[in-house]
């Protein structure tokens, strides 16, 4: 009898190793799929070898690093959107693309199952699940850490660092890690371990791998110009930049000069309080750029409207909602909204701060002549005796039937 095909999001890290042995010894032909999401310092070859030492039926690299930058991160940018008004939300966008990668590869191998490593616990369970089901309804799912025969075999990681050594499969891994961490090239995420007890210092417990602390940034404001086409970045300091390149070089620029660090208690969407700390670096620049020009370009109503927006979107990709229709209707509500949000915007960063130095726009809605306080202007203030009393008119009528004690 045939044995049944399924595709694993593979990372070649302890756990997803453990599932792929798993997996094989439950009857699967596995087929590992590494997304390339920019992880830092890996060996791609090597992570596709040892997956291949396992006893994969197959295994392939994907790049989707671009993509994640222009179909994800940039839609979710230009919403301005931002879990709990802090978290920049970069694994919570990276996880539907996974998906979304492994159900592509998936077809092209005939498997009817898709696994992950993604644990009972966390938020990422239900990224990965509600992308593979709205993309494929028929798929089967297979978490092994929601299986309770998978978490009797491996109760901790002692047991799962000797099913590696018993099957000789190479792994990296210590049982005193202070912390886990996943990153691509949007942000580092680090929770876990020494980060869960919240009186500890999240900033001395880890190991930043994109920014400087603030202290050891350079003692020198740094100047960078970002160009914005219709809400899309696309010019860093006069040259033309995929998305991925902007990202990349912003989280450079910005990284060295502290830039995008922030800790945070955030409410997972099963319902616990979980702490996380973060590096975002050139997300974060964009943001502030892309909100500078938005305040030249764009209506007042039309943005106080996309802002009580925004945390509603910042939920759906949280909870893993990518692939809805509301989601898509709002993706195509923003693609409108942005259409005059072009211009050019100067940061100034030093030291974890980001300053505001100068914003153009060939749309912009600014008008010096209207706004200046200086005598003169085109604006008759005399007007506004009008538009007070209209706009009054409610407030005195229900003073008189309902007085308010002072």
């Amino acid at each position: 009898m045939a044995r049944e095909q399924v595709v694993l999001a593979y990372s070649g890290g302890l756990d997803t190793s453990v599932i792929l042995g798993w997996l094989m010894d439950e009857g699967y032909d596995v087929h590992a799929v590494y997304v390339d999401l920019g992880q830092l310092c890996e060996d791609r070859e090597a992570i596709l070898g040892k997956a291949r030492a396992i006893g994969a039926r197959s295994a392939q690299i994907v790049d989707a690093r671009e993509e994640l930058c222009r179909e994800f991160a940039f839609p979710v940018l230009q919403w301005q959107a931002k879990y709990e008004n802090v978290y920049l939300l970069g694994t919570s966008i990276a996880r539907p693309l996974i998906s979304k990668v492994c159900l592509q590869v998936a077809r092209e191998v005939h498997a009817t199952a898709y696994a992950h490593g993604a644990t009972g616990k966390g938020n990422d369970q239900c990224r990965f699940q509600l992308a593979a089901e709205a993309l494929d309804p028929s798929v089967k799912v297979i978490a092994p850490w929601r299986m309770e025969r998978f978490r009797q075999a491996f109760p901790g990681r002692t047991a799962m660092i000797a099913y590696c050594d018993a099957r000789g499969i190479p792994v990296k891994a210590s049982l005193g890690k202070p912390y886990s961490s996943d990153e691509n090239c949007l942000h580092i995420s680090y929770e876990a371990g020494q980060l869960e007890d919240p009186t500890v210092n999240g900033v001395d417990v880890v190991e930043f791998g994109m920014t400087l602390s603030p202290q050891a940034a350079p003692d020198k404001v740094e100047y960078s110009k970002i160009g914005f086409e219709s809400g899309v970045p696309v010019r860093l300091d006069g040259a033309r930049l995929s998305p991925l390149e902007m990202v990349t070089r912003l989280n450079t620029i910005a990284g060295r000069n502290g830039v995008g660090q922030i800790d945070v208690i955030e409410n997972r969407f099963v319902g616990m309080k979980s702490r996380g700390v973060y590096e975002a670096p050139g997300m974060t620049a964009l943001y502030v750029a892309h909100r500078a020009i938005e305040q030249l370009t764009l209506d007042r109503d039309l943005m106080h409207l996309r802002d009580r927006l925004s945390p509603e979107v910042a939920e759906m990709v949280y909870y893993g909602f990518w692939y809805a229709a509301k989601m898509d209707a709002m993706l195509a509500f923003i693609r409108e909204t942005q259409r005059p949000v072009t211009g050019e915007v100067t940061l100034g960063l030093y030291k974890g701060n980001i300053l505001i130095v100068s914003r153009t726009s060939p749309n912009s809605l600014y008008d010096a002549a209207i706004a200046t306080m200086e005598a003169g202007g085109s604006y008759n203030q005399t007007d506004a005796e009008g538009f007070l009393r209209i706009m009054g008119l409610p407030g005195r009528v229900q003073g008189r039937v309902t007085p308010r004690l002072y």
